[in-house]
């Protein structure tokens, strides 16, 4: 039976549970835009209806989260409990349960998602502003007399690119800009060393270079200021950054993109035997042009003196003057090919002459000589920390208690109390005292005390 309600009952505004939950959601869901959300994914079940549901956790909370089938069908990850993510939600509200929840409209991997989206925005405003245009190009020197190298001098991506240059073509110098390629302030210094390669106008060409790595690794060639700095060079520059399916910001603004470091330096570098075999190519076909001319010189001379029945003395004018030019001609050209033999050599000796290794021997025996100087003066401080050492010991020898007892004086003290006897009056007769020489000690009987 119900019971009738009171006046004051009746005037108040009473909820049930399912208007109070209804109510309470329409507030959430209008109240809150769609936001974004970091946590870490605890409590995953995937039911038979295809929905997923889990909690989102950081340190100090957790929120229940429901993320529908039709969101996450091309999601592209694994999801698994402990898996750090980024969430763009809708607050709600479970009516039936009165549960607080957010339903989960797009996921990804937090840390490299953030950093994939900064990437495109910068690619796509730097692309806008015609940074990345084929036009801005300029092209690589044919035969570069020296090459910059901006990397770090800590990893192997260095000794790679010096290893290439000097197979291919060791007479090209080379110019180490040393940088951090990862770590805070990474990008700053990356770009500082671009522009002074480029005011310094030292090199002909560069090569930015870094070994392969993760998105967040490499984030310091996606920064805006190094694009800025490689567009503004006016020299050349070749980047060699990470593997080959590693792709940065500074590869599009760069005037060309090697897959590798190597490939950089091989980019760079032309190969020194296919020189020498296009200079043998050369000369071959220069001596069998002319092999080829003077053959047919001579069958125009058999051709014309076959033709002539009398004057046989001109014809024999004709061939001595023929003889003549032919070995003119023989003499020119065995000038010309010492001339370009000559050439080549020097060129070959001038490139020797720019070899890296005299000076790394010099800098070798530098070091081998400061490092003599450096252990002849520890040797010498040494010797004279010793000396000084000595000298101390022997003045805290002579200022020793024990130095004074040696000379027969001795310590007088109560045996119970360890307290130094000092006047003669303090010890009265029949009491105990203890002597301390200098090597052991006497227990000793006053038999009577007197005044100096």
């Amino acid at each position: 039976m119900e019971l009738p309600l009171s006046a004051a009952a009746r005037s108040r505004d009473i909820y049930t549970v399912s208007r109070l939950n209804r109510e309470v959601k329409v507030l959430l869901e209008g109240g809150f835009p769609p936001v974004w959300i970091e946590g870490e994914i605890s409590n995953l079940s995937r039911p038979a209806s295809g929905h997923v549901y889990f909690s989102l956790k950081d340190a100090q909370a957790q929120v229940r989260c429901a993320f529908f089938r039709q969101y996450h069908r091309q999601l592209g990850i694994v999801l698994k409990d402990g898996l750090h993510v980024l969430t763009r939600a809708r607050v709600s509200l479970y009516e039936g349960r009165g549960d607080y929840q957010i339903i989960v409209e797009y996921l990804e991997e937090a840390g490299e998602g953030a950093l994939r989206r900064a990437f495109d925005a910068l690619k796509s405003r730097l692309s806008q502003e015609g940074l990345f245009d084929a036009a801005r190009k300029k092209p690589l020197p044919r035969l570069p007399r020296r090459i910059g190298i901006v990397t770090s001098t800590s990893g192997a991506v260095l000794h790679d690119i010096l290893t290439t240059l000097r197979r291919r073509f060791p007479a090209i110098a080379v110019m180490v800009y040393p940088v951090p390629v990862q770590g805070e302030g990474a990008a700053e210094k990356i770009a500082a060393a671009i522009r002074l390669a480029d005011a310094r106008r030292e090199c002909d060409a560069l090569i930015l270079a870094r070994g392969g790595g993760s998105l967040e690794d490499l984030w310091p060639f996606n920064e805006e200021i190094v694009a800025r700095a490689i567009s503004a060079c006016s020299i050349p520059i070749v980047s060699g950054i990470g593997h080959e399916t590693d792709f940065t910001i500074a590869d599009m603004a760069a005037d060309v993109r090697a897959p590798t470091p190597t490939a950089a330096a091989e980019m760079l570098s032309p190969d020194q035997q296919e020189w020498l075999a296009q200079f043998a190519r050369i000369e071959t076909r220069l001596v069998s042009e002319i092999r080829g001319r003077l053959r047919n010189r001579y069958q125009l001379i058999d051709w014309l003196s076959a033709r002539l029945v009398h004057p046989s003395h001109r014809l024999k004018l004709l061939q001595q003057a023929f003889t003549a030019t032919y070995q003119r001609l023989q003499s020119a050209q065995i000038s010309a090919l010492r001339e370009c033999r000559s050439k080549w050599q020097t060129v070959m000796a001038r490139l020797l002459q720019h070899s890296p290794q005299p000076k790394l021997r010099q800098a070798a025996h530098r070091h081998h000589y400061l490092s003599s100087r450096l252990i002849t003066a520890v040797e010498r401080e040494l010797e004279r920390a010793d000396f000084r050492l000595r000298q101390i010991m022997q003045t805290l020898q002579a200022l020793s208690p024990l130095a004074t007892l040696a000379r027969g004086y001795a310590i007088v003290q109560r045996p119970a109390t360890g307290v130094i006897v000092t006047d003669a009056n303090a010890v009265k007769s029949g009491e105990r005292i203890r002597a301390r020489l200098a090597r052991g000690s006497l227990d000793c009987l006053v038999e009577e005390s007197r005044e100096d």
